[in-house]
């Protein structure tokens, strides 16, 4: 069974735009932790989040309670 990234939908389309624009986000975990940072990249399962001292951070999508813009 293969999993792709399902680009048509409204929620990969914007963290895709955060992703292109280099945008900072605030990104809340279900464990109420909050990052902050730029998206880098995404796939079906994962967000990489960079934060200020460029340190890279792989977040997995379901543990992830929203991400907004900074």
């Amino acid at each position: 069974m293969t999993t792709e990234l399902e680009t048509g939908l409204p929620s990969t389309r914007l963290v895709q735009t955060f992703v292109k624009d280099g945008q900072r986000v605030e990104l809340k975990l279900l464990t109420n932790d909050v990052l902050v940072g730029k998206l880098r990249w995404q796939d079906q399962n994962c967000i990489c989040l960079q934060d200020e001292s460029d340190r890279q951070t792989l977040v997995w999508r379901h543990a992830i309670a929203y991400v907004k813009p900074k």
